[in-house]
């Protein structure tokens, strides 16, 4: 546990083995929004990219995970204070790159957005930056699930179609919403302005599902910040870090090598895929991804993605 920003993070901190490969920057990993935690990214790229030579640092979210959940302090400028401050309070100096997965990514163009001088890249999986229309977008969400863990059965039906790991992460969903502000002050986050936001100008990574809706909002990431490269892996929905973790660190790692120079850490490429993308500044940019990975579920129940 870390404190910073006046409350205690839960944190996991990985480096690279001694004598083996350390390619520079520091990977801070951020997760999504409700029943989301670290376990996300743990689970699918914390381990590569230390092995590729990337020190990681995890974090749970405040009011997320095993981290502490205060009553109040659920707007935007709350996470980025807390990432700020966990950031001094661990002595990670240097540009970072910024991992984030839903709202962990826009938690990361919003850090961003502050310390354009701390961020080497961002690798954002079904997010956006904080515009109003993503915003928009989560207060309907949240709402939504607010409206529906309460209902006579609802946290049944979820273990009986997702599982029992998914009803307690949804359990747990129900008590962050009752017991905190959250679905009234994240919706109301004061926002960068959109020069803070086109002000970014390290290289970004966008990855989409095909069947989600978030997808929807690459063109206007694109307008804003013209360098994104739009990966969308077809057939696949808001929990694609889950559901193809192959394909993401594929995406992930091919990105790193042309921006950061560490193909030659790269973890080995496990079988040879079909894959189609459309060269960068075009909106509709799509990898055919053939392979078909399922692994356990960790959060799909009901986190609010817009």
């Amino acid at each position: 546990m870390v404190r910073a920003n006046g409350i205690e993070l839960h944190v996991q901190r990985l480096d690279p083995a001694a004598g083996g490969p350390r390619h520079g920057p520091t990977a801070v990993l951020l997760h999504g929004m409700a029943s989301d935690t670290m376990a996300s990214w743990f689970f699918t790229m914390a381990e590569p990219l230390v092995r590729a030579g990337y020190p990681a640092v995890l974090q749970d979210l405040r009011g997320h995970g095993r981290s502490e959940r205060p009553a109040a302090g659920y707007d935007l400028d709350h996470f980025v204070d807390d990432l700020a401050a966990l950031l001094d309070g661990l002595a990670v100096t240097g540009p970072v790159l910024l991992f984030g997965n839903s709202f962990g990514g826009t938690i990361a163009f919003g850090y961003a957005a502050r310390h354009p001088e701390r961020v080497a890249g961002i690798v954002a999986v079904e997010s956006a930056p904080p515009i109003p229309e993503w915003m928009r977008r989560v207060r309907v969400r949240l709402d939504r699930v607010a409206d529906r863990l309460p209902r006579a059965g609802a946290l049944a039906e979820i273990g009986a179609r997702r599982g029992a790991v998914a009803a307690r992460r949804a359990a747990d969903t129900g008590r962050l919403l009752s017991d905190t502000s959250i679905a009234e002050e994240l919706p109301a986050s004061r926002l960068p302005t959109t020069g803070d936001l086109a002000a970014i100008d390290c290289p970004v990574l966008c990855l989409y599902g095909g069947e989600s809706a978030v997808g929807e909002l690459a063109p206007a990431v694109c307008q804003l910040l013209p360098q994104t490269r739009v990966v969308v892996l077809p057939g696949q929905r808001h929990s694609v870090l889950i559901d193809q973790p192959r394909a993401v660190r594929r995406h992930v790692f091919a990105w790193l090598a042309e921006h950061f120079g560490s193909d030659a850490a790269q973890p080995a490429t496990p079988r040879q895929r079909d894959t189609q993308e459309v060269p960068d500044g075009h909106d509709d940019h799509r990898s055919v991804d053939h392979h078909q990975q399922r692994p356990v579920r960790l959060d799909a129940a009901v986190r609010p993605h817009p």
